[in-house]
């Protein structure tokens, strides 16, 4: 909710006006995705790609996951550590995009991709 609290002084100030703008709420690498189709299109994915945010409140592990898909492939979570946040925006409705924001040959499956989630204003 800090991230509603700051988009509302920017907005107060007249920093805001324009359609079209968008806010970083989050960057985090993705979660789970040796479970995932990652391995098999990691190589394919770039810096920059669209993702999809899928909401997952009936989710048996974790009430606020949120999926993250890449073209249609699931390729992991938001971090259950940081998802809270981005669950209760869902949930309230705010238009939520999420992009790649890097890629890399890495063992370690949590370091292989990041990305970012941005509000739409």
């Amino acid at each position: 909710m800090r991230f509603l609290l700051t988009l509302s002084l920017l907005t107060v100030m007249g920093m805001v006006q324009a359609e079209g703008v968008r806010a970083l709420i989050q960057s985090s690498p993705l979660a789970g995705s040796q479970y995932y189709a990652l391995s098999t299109v990691w190589q394919e994915i770039r810096r920059g790609d669209a993702l999809t945010l899928v909401r997952e409140p009936d989710n048996r592990h974790d009430r606020n996951a949120i999926r993250v898909e890449w073209r249609g492939q699931k390729l992991g979570y938001v971090p259950r550590a940081q998802n809270r946040v981005i669950a209760a925006a869902m949930d309230a409705g705010d238009r939520l995009t999420a992009r790649v924001s890097s890629v890399n040959d890495n063992k370690n499956p949590w370091l292989r991709v990041a990305f970012e989630v941005f509000v739409e204003l």
